[in-house]
C-alpha cells in the first residue's frame, strides 16, 4: 500500500512538473485557451444564465484547443499574430452575440452577413442597443497583447526557440483536442444533434454545444442557399408529402366564404406596431385611437403574433404573403428570392387583379425590387424613383407624406384598372424611433402632487420619467403612424377609394425593444423617480414570458361598408399567426391555398402558431422549446405530457417542412412531378 502511495504522489509531482513546464514554454497558448473559455461562459452567463453547465465548456475547450494546435506550424516569435488574430475572431463572436441576445433574446447568424447592407439605412440605431457589459469580452486580446510585451522584453521567444525538443506538437494538441471532443460527444443525444442539425432553436444549441461551435455551424448552414438543393432532395419531398397528408389543409366552407370576393384590398403594413399600444394611453391620450376605431369596426384579430425570424420585415411579408415560415437559416428575400411560392398575389393576379405595392424607402432594401416581382407584384413604387421626398422623419419619407403621395397613385390605378390589391408598406414607426421629439404633442413626463409634512404646502413634481428611453420614444413615433394612418383612411375616403375596398392591416413585428424597458415602465416610482426594487411589495416583475405573450401585433380587416362591416364585425381571441392570414383571408376572397402552413381560422378549432425558434402557442399554453418550460393561458385547463410532445412534434415538422420548401423549390418540382405523372397517365 505505501508503495503504492508513492508511485501515486510521483505521479501527481511529475504531472504537476509538466504542467509548469508545459506553462512556461506555452505561455500564449494556455492564456488563449483560458480566455477563450472565459469569454464563453461569461456570454452563456449573460445571456442564457447557462454558467455551471459542463457540456458546453467541453465543446468550447475542444474548440479551441483545435484552433490553438495549428500555431505550432509558426515559429514562437510569430504564433503571437496567430493567437491575436483568433482571439479578435472569437471576441466579436461574443461580443456580436452579446448584443444581438440583449436586444432580440437569440444568438446571431452568418447569414445575416448576406443581409448588412439591410443595415446601412438603420445604422443609426445601433448607438441606443449596446450596453456597458457587451464590451466584457474585450481584455482577451488586450491580455494577449500585454503577455506578448511582457515576453518579448524577457527574451522569452529565444529560450522557446532553443527548446524545441520540449515543445508540444501539433499531433499532441489535436489528440488532446479530440479526447476533450469525445467527452463532450459522450453527453449528446439523438435530440441534441438533430437540434444543431437544423439549427431554428439557436439558444438551445449554445447551451448544448457552446457558442464557438454554435457560430461554426452556422457558418455552415449559411451555405445552405448555395449546397443545400443538391443534397437531401428526396427526404425532404417525402417529408413533405407526408405532411400535408398528416395535415391537410381546411376546404370546408363557412360564413366568410367568397364574403370579399371581387373586392379591392389595400393592405398597410404596419412597421413595429405592436398590440398593446391600442389600450395604452399616456396622461390621458390614447396612442392609437385611430388603429382601435379600426379594430371595434372591422374584424379584429386581439391574439394574432408575427412569426418573423432575422429578416424581420421582409419575414412578414413573406410569411404573410405565403403561409410559409421564415428560412431557418438567411432570409427568403435575399438567399432564397429564386424559388416558386404561390402567394396571394399571385392567387388575385390569376384572379384578374392588378396587384402592386409601395414603399418610401429604397427599392433594392431587403431586396424587395427583386422579390416583390417573385411574389407576384405587377409594380414596386418606392423611394428611388417614385416619391417626392418632401418630408423627412427617421430613417425616410414620412408616413403622412408617403400616404398622402401613395393615395393620388391609387386613385389613377383605381381608374384604370377593374379589380387591384395593393400594399403599403409604413416606414417612420421604425427603430430607433427617432425624429419626433419636438413635434409631438403626446406628453411623456409624469406628473403627481406632493404635500411638504412640515409646512403642508402642497406642490407638483413633474418627471419626464420616458424621455431618454427606447420605449418612450416609441410611444412618440407609433402615436404618429395612428394618425398617418387614420389620415390615410381620411383621404382615401375623399377620393372614393373605399366604396368597393376592404382595409387589411397588420403589425409586421413587435418594436425589439428590451424587457428590461417595459419593466421599468410598469414598475416605474414617481417618488424615487426610479423603479421599484425587487423587494418592494408594489413591484411586479415584467417576466420572460410576459415578455413573449406582448410581442403580439395587431391584424383588422375593415371595411367602409356599412352592411358588410355587420356580417364581419367581430373580435377574435384565439390564437393565430402571420402564416394563418393567406387562409383564411383566402377564404373570404375566394381562392384555395394548398400548400399554406397556417389554416382558415374559422374552419379550425385547433389554434396553433409555432415561431421559427421552435417555441409556440395555443389558446391553452405557450411553449418554452428552448428551455423546455411552459406557461399556462387558460387556468382550468388540465394538461400532460402527451399535449406538449404532440405540439412540439408538429412545431418541428412545420418548421423543417416550410424550410424543406423553400431550400429544395418543393412546390415548384412537386407541381411539375404531378404534371408530369398526370400527363403521362391520360
Amino acid at each position: 500500500m505505501k508503495d503504492f502511495w508513492n508511485k501515486f504522489l510521483k505521479i501527481l509531482a511529475s504531472a504537476r512538473d509538466k504542467s509548469i513546464f508545459f506553462f512556461k514554454n506555452n505561455i500564449l497558448f494556455a492564456l488563449f485557451i483560458i480566455a477563450m473559455l472565459i469569454n464563453s461562459s461569461l456570454l452563456r452567463f449573460l445571456t442564457v444564465k447557462n454558467f455551471t453547465a459542463i457540456s458546453p465548456v467541453l465543446a468550447d475547450l475542444a474548440f479551441v484547443l483545435f484552433i490553438g494546435s495549428f500555431a505550432y506550424f509558426f515559429k514562437p516569435k510569430n504564433r503571437f499574430k496567430y493567437y491575436f488574430t483568433w482571439s479578435i475572431i472569437l471576441t466579436l463572436v461574443c461580443f456580436i452575440n452579446s448584443i444581438y441576445y440583449t436586444n432580440y433574446v437569440s444568438f446571431t447568424s452568418f447569414s445575416l452577413l448576406a443581409t448588412s447592407l439591410q443595415l446601412a439605412g438603420v445604422s443609426d440605431a445601433l448607438g441606443t442597443i449596446m450596453e456597458i457589459k457587451d464590451f466584457a469580452y474585450w481584455w482577451a486580446p488586450l491580455m494577449l497583447i500585454f503577455a506578448h510585451r511582457k515576453l518579448l522584453k524577457s527574451g522569452y521567444y529565444s529560450k522557446v526557440k532553443t527548446a524545441e525538443k520540449v515543445r508540444i506538437s501539433v499531433l499532441k494538441c489535436l489528440v488532446a483536442a479530440a479526447i476533450v471532443a469525445g467527452a463532450f460527444i459522450s453527453t449528446l443525444t439523438g435530440t441534441d444533434l438533430s437540434r444543431l442539425y437544423k439549427q431554428w432553436n439557436r439558444e438551445y444549441v449554445v447551451m448544448k454545444f457552446g457558442i464557438y461551435v454554435y457560430q461554426s455551424n452556422d457558418l455552415i448552414a449559411s451555405l445552405k442557399p448555395q449546397i443545400s438543393p443538391l443534397f437531401g432532395y428526396d427526404t425532404a419531398a417525402k417529408e413533405f408529402r407526408e405532411y400535408y397528408e398528416e395535415y391537410p389543409q381546411d376546404s370546408e366552407d363557412n360564413e366568410y366564404t367568397d364574403i370579399l370576393k371581387g373586392k379591392n384590398i389595400i393592405v398597410i403594413h404596419a412597421e413595429s406596431f405592436q398590440n398593446f399600444v391600442m389600450d395604452t394611453e399616456i396622461n390621458g391620450v390614447e396612442l392609437a385611437p385611430n388603429m382601435k376605431k379600426l379594430a371595434s369596426e372591422g374584424m379584429y384579430f386581439s391574439n394574432f403574433y408575427s412569426q418573423e425570424s432575422v429578416g424581420t420585415s421582409s419575414d412578414s411579408e413573406f410569411t404573410y404573403s405565403t403561409s410559409l415560415l421564415p428560412a431557418s437559416s438567411g432570409t427568403v428575400f435575399v438567399s432564397y428570392w429564386d424559388r416558386y411560392y404561390p402567394s396571394i398575389q399571385k392567387y388575385l393576379s390569376n384572379d384578374g387583379y392588378y396587384v402592386f405595392s409601395m414603399h418610401a424607402n429604397k427599392g433594392n432594401m431587403w431586396n424587395r425590387e427583386v422579390m416583390h416581382k417573385q411574389l407576384g407584384y405587377d409594380r414596386f413604387y418606392n423611394y428611388t424613383k417614385d416619391y417626392d421626398i418632401d418630408e423627412t422623419i427617421g430613417l425616410g419619407l414620412s408616413d403622412k407624406s408617403f400616404f398622402r403621395q401613395s393615395v393620388q397613385k391609387i386613385k389613377k390605378i383605381n381608374k384604370k384598372y377593374d379589380k387591384y390589391y395593393g400594399l403599403l408598406i409604413m416606414l417612420t414607426n421604425h427603430t430607433p424611433f427617432e425624429g419626433l421629439e419636438d413635434t409631438t404633442d403626446l406628453d411623456l413626463t409624469y406628473t403627481y402632487k406632493t404635500t411638504d409634512p412640515e409646512t403642508g404646502e402642497e406642490t407638483e413634481v413633474v418627471n419626464n420619467y420616458l424621455k431618454d428611453t427606447t420605449l418612450g420614444k416609441y410611444f412618440t413615433t407609433v402615436h404618429y403612424a395612428d394618425q398617418a394612418i387614420g389620415e390615410l383612411v381620411d383621404n382615401l375616403d375623399k377620393e372614393g377609394l373605399l366604396d368597393d375596398t376592404v382595409l387589411v392591416i397588420y403589425g409586421d413585428h413587435d418594436a425589439k425593444i428590451k424587457r428590461s424597458e417595459y419593466d421599468y415602465y410598469y414598475n416605474y416610482n414617481p417618488e424615487t423617480d426610479s423603479k421599484y426594487s425587487s423587494d418592494d411589495p408594489r413591484y411586479d416583475e415584467f417576466t420572460k414570458y410576459e415578455y413573449e405573450l406582448n410581442r403580439k401585433v395587431p391584424f383588422i380587416i375593415w371595411t367602409k361598408d356599412k352592411d358588410l362591416q355587420k356580417k364581419i364585425n367581430k373580435e377574435v381571441s384565439t390564437v393565430t399567426g402571420m402564416y394563418d392570414v393567406l387562409p383564411t383571408l383566402g377564404n373570404m376572397l375566394g381562392i384555395d391555398t394548398p400548400y399554406a402552413l397556417g389554416h382558415d381560422v374559422f374552419s379550425t378549432d385547433d389554434h396553433f402558431v409555432v415561431f421559427p425558434n421552435g417555441n409556440w402557442i395555443t389558446d391553452r399554453m405557450y411553449y418554452d422549446s428552448q428551455n423546455d418550460e411552459a406557461i399556462m393561458l387558460d387556468e382550468d385547463a388540465v394538461i400532460g405530457k402527451d399535449y406538449i410532445e404532440k405540439y412540439s412534434q408538429r412545431a418541428e415538422k412545420e418548421v423543417s417542412v416550410s424550410n424543406d420548401i423553400i431550400v429544395h423549390d418543393l412546390i415548384k418540382k412537386t407541381t411539375e412531378s404531378d404534371e408530369v405523372i398526370n400527363g403521362g397517365s391520360e
